[in-house]
């Protein structure tokens, strides 16, 4: 259903990989609300997606571009502020990566440059996402920024590794980075904290079908969805929540106000 929230709004969404994503699916409600955008992702990241199949369908612009690159941060929105026809409303940072989780390294056992680079990736990006959009006065008045993130950064998780680490850093950045923005140009600056989500990326944590199974059986309202997190999305994008700022959101059928649930107790009493 839509209700046209986003109609006349412009914006850039980063990491649309593949239907199952995240940010795929809040590209095809942003489409649906009405809104226009320009998809991003790395280069690399493209070649094994299918993000020409989501242009297609929402008739938008796909510009290749590494996130951790101020100089293609800089081309990225340079071109969408053109192609679009004006100044941006909205932008979704949905990235995240660790090459010591892929690679089975344990967060006792880092490499330490893997990471780095998996900071850079999934949570200095952020910045230099915003750094530029700032320095360029590309956003409009009212506009709104939201990164995706995950209640390991404030619980452990253990096998969520170095990833636990990058999105603590990235809530930080919201916050921090949000404060400036909010104060020079009214924008808003949020994150938001989503169930865990059987995407590609999810999937290669390992023991994350036992985080989703978990999950559900803690939280009283069930995991949310990936479709959930869009629609959640969607109305940070729009006027509707104008001065929610700063905050790190949680979309996760109440699991992060858990302590223990039924479901959960009965696992134990049966054993």
């Amino acid at each position: 259903m839509s209700n046209q929230l986003l109609q006349g709004k412009r914006g850039i969404i980063f990491g649309a990989l593949d239907p199952n994503s995240i940010a795929w699916k809040t590209a095809e409600r942003v489409h649906e609300e009405g809104g226009t955008f320009v998809l991003t992702n790395a280069p690399i990241a493209m070649r094994m997606g299918t993000i020409n199949e989501l242009a297609e369908k929402t008739g938008s612009t796909v510009i290749p571009a590494d996130a951790t690159s101020l100089e293609d941060l800089q081309k990225l929105v340079d071109q969408s502020v053109e192609i679009l026809g004006g100044k941006l409303d909205f932008v979704l940072h949905s990235i995240g990566m660790s090459v010591n989780v892929r690679k089975g390294r344990s967060y006792t056992d880092q490499k330490y440059d893997w990471t780095q680079k998996g900071t850079d990736v999934s949570a200095m990006s952020f910045h230099k996402v915003m750094q530029t959009l700032y320095k360029s006065d590309a956003m409009n008045e009212w506009g709104s920024i939201v990164a995706l993130s995950y209640m390991a950064a404030q619980r452990v998780f253990p096998d969520y590794n170095d990833m636990a680490d990058n999105k603590a850093y990235l809530e930080s950045i919201a916050r921090s980075f949000g404060y400036f923005f909010g104060r020079d140009k009214k924008v808003r600056v949020n994150t938001i904290s989503q169930s865990p989500t059987p995407t590609t990326a999810g999937k290669g944590v390992k023991g994350f079908d036992g985080f989703i199974a978990y999950a559900e059986k803690m939280s009283p309202l069930g995991n949310a969805t990936a479709l959930d997190c869009a629609n959640y999305t969607i109305t940070l994008f729009s006027d509707l929540t104008k001065r929610v700022t700063l905050q790190n959101l949680y979309n996760d059928g109440g699991f992060s106000n858990m302590g223990v649930s039924d479901a959960i107790m009965e696992r134990f009493v049966e054993d």
